[in-house]
Parts: C-alpha cells; structure tokens; sequence
C-alpha cells in the first residue's frame, strides 16, 4: 500500500466521507416517511426507489462529465449534490423535500462513484486498476456499514440529515486539496454513451448483483424459522466484502481476471446454495462467508478489463455504464425476488440468483475470451 501516493488516500478517505453521509440517514428514513410525515407503506417504496431511478439516469450524465469536465468536477459535483440532499431533508418540506433530496441524492451517488473510480484508477494506474477499485469499494462500503450505526446514535432524522450534510462538505474540502492531472481530450465523452463493447461486461455484472436484493431483502426473513441467525449471516457477508476487497483487491491485477472472475462466481454460486436449504446457524453463516468472499472478486476482474481495453478519456463513461447495469439488474432483481418469493418461497429466490450466476458465466466467458 505505501507505493501508492498520498492522494490516492484522500481520494479513498474522501469516498468513505460522502458514503457514511449517505447512509447515515438510511435507519430512520423509513420510520421518518411513514411516521413523522404520514407517509403510507407504498410511499416509504416510492422513497426508495427515487433513488435508484434518478441514480440509474444519472449515470448518463456523470460518464459524459467525468470525461470532459474531469474526474475532480464530477466527484464534487457529487459530493455538492449529497450536501444539498441533506439540507433538504433537514427542512420542513415534508414529503416532497423527501422525494427531492433522494433524488439529489442519487445524482450525487451517480457523480460521486463514477468521478472516483475514474480518478482512483489513474493514480494508481491502469496496470493496477483492480487494486485501486478495491480499494474504492472498501471506501464505500466501509461508509454504508459505518453510516447506519452514526444514524443510530444520533438518534434523529433530522440530526443524521445534518450530518450527512456535513460529511459532503468535508470531503468536498478534503477534495479540493487533491491535484487532478487529467487533461480531457478536446473531443472526450462525445461519442455515445453505451458502446457495443461495453454491453458484456455490462450483463455480466448485472447478474453477478441479482442475488443483492435476495440477500438484502430476504436473508433475514428466510432464516428466521432455521435459527434465526440472519442478521449474524447478513453481517458476515458484509464484513467478507469489506475484507477481501481491502486485502485481496489487487488479485486480478497478478493473476489473470477470468480466472478470479470464474472463482468469484463460483465461491457465491456455493454459498447462495447452502442458503436456499435454510441450514442451522454455522452452516448459514459459512454460506454467507462464501458468498460475500466470492462477491469481491468479479466487479473487480470485469472493470479492470474493460480499463485495459479502453482509452483514458473515456473511462469515465465505461464506469457510468457498468454502473448503469447494476443500477438495472438490482432494481429489476428486486421486483423479481419479491415476486418469485412471494409465489414459490424464500429458497427459490436464492435458486433465481443461483441462474442469474449462470448468465453472468456466460457473459463472463465472452468478455474474457474475446479477441478486443
């Protein structure tokens, strides 16, 4: 880790800042809606997912920016946009400053992600690029397991929006004392937004995130009658992520990423297996590890790829479109696990992702075995 530079760990330190802003607010924006403002069940669903909506358009957006305007002006657009969400939230609006700032907030999400994965790549360098975006991924989901537990403490919606106010204009001072070395091309990101060539990778990570919302929306509620050891599970997986993303992150740059890509999916087609079966607590807890061990492996193997093959100026928007179809997958997965669910069990939602691996593989095997 030392031979990378010292901005390189503002620019991480940065990311966990606008991240923890964002899930500061999340245990309380339920209870917030329905609670506070009267807000009916359907509400509290249309809350959340304005967020994913406006984060899925916003990836238009933040490709073309990040390539053309710099890698620094999308992130602190972003980071800018978060703040603004959480002075919303903080003032009576009632829920339309609710619907406002969770848009706000996806844009921002849009913008943040795409400008840091970009930036973080160049400093670290292309040939380094799955270290780099492990390192990325261990700055968000450091901040979206360490925003929820700031949320508790505070206490109150209001004061986790303050909070997540100030996290985004902290990182976006820490931000400004990052030099950015990036000089767009006159004509970068003007072509279009989704190439051909990004369209496998794209589906390939779509269904790798087909099991988020199985394991998000459904561990918890699948293993309560073996156990109950769900929220243990949920945990382990998380903690997994965070891990090997921070200390294995770099693999695909040493060994050849269809090779970690292939593990990968395995190692989660194991653990979402012993899941569906709804074992005892030790059993369901080795599942969970097997899947979120495996989960940190293919963003990284298929975004280091696509880094390879594409020139600078445009790694922008090959973030935002990758980005893109998880946004898709996630949400549409989410829709699809709560139907199969609600009609065949909990364990055939865990088998929908199990095929969604499937799919993934044979994206998979296209991209890394192609000739581009």
């Amino acid at each position: 880790m030392s031979d990378l530079p010292g901005k390189f760990w503002l620019l991480i330190a940065s990311i966990f800042l606008g991240f923890v802003g964002i899930g500061t607010v999340l245990p309380d924006l339920a209870p917030h809606v329905r609670h506070d403002l009267g807000g009916s069940d359907r509400t509290v669903g249309f809350v959340v997912g304005t967020f994913s909506v406006v984060a899925l358009c916003g990836r238009m957006f933040s490709g073309r920016l990040t390539d053309r305007k710099g890698r620094k002006v999308s992130f602190l657009t972003g980071l800018a946009s978060c703040a603004t969400a959480g002075a919303i939230y903080w003032m009576p609006f009632g829920l339309p400053g609710v619907f406002a700032a969770r848009a706000f907030q996806g844009f921002g999400e849009a913008c943040l992600y795409t400008g840091a994965a970009a930036w973080a790549v160049e400093l670290a360098g292309v040939e380094r690029s799955s270290r780099a975006l492990g390192f990325v991924s261990t700055g968000i989901w450091g901040g979206i397991t360490a925003g929820p537990v700031v949320g508790n403490w505070f206490g109150s919606f209001h004061s986790a929006a303050a909070f997540q106010t100030i996290a985004a204009l902290t990182a976006f001072a820490l931000l400004t004392r990052i030099p950015e070395d990036y000089k767009p091309a006159p004509h970068a990101g003007s072509g279009k937004w989704l190439r051909s060539h990004l369209i496998l990778p794209g589906l390939a990570v779509g269904f790798v995130n087909v099991h988020y919302p199985v394991i998000t929306g459904f561990l918890i509620l699948h293993l309560a009658n073996h156990g109950n050891s769900g929220r243990i599970a949920l945990s382990t997986y998380a903690g997994l992520v965070l891990a090997s993303r921070f200390f294995l992150g770099g693999l695909p740059d040493k060994k050849p990423p269809q090779y970690t890509f292939f593990f990968g999916i395995s190692m989660m087609a194991v653990g979402l297996t012993i899941l569906a079966f709804g074992p005892n607590p030790p059993i369901a807890i080795l599942g969970a590890a097997c899947l979120g061990f495996g989960f940190s492996f293919p963003w990284a193997s298929v975004a280091a790829t696509v880094f390879k093959r594409t020139p600078s100026t445009e790694h922008g928007s090959a973030v935002s479109v990758l980005s893109a179809f998880y946004d898709l997958f996630v949400g549409m997965s989410s829709f699809s696990a709560g139907v199969v669910a609600n009609n065949f069990g909990y364990w055939a939602a865990f088998a929908m992702a199990v095929v969604a691996l499937a799919f993934a593989a044979i994206a998979g095997r296209a991209v890394f075995y192609s000739r581009a």
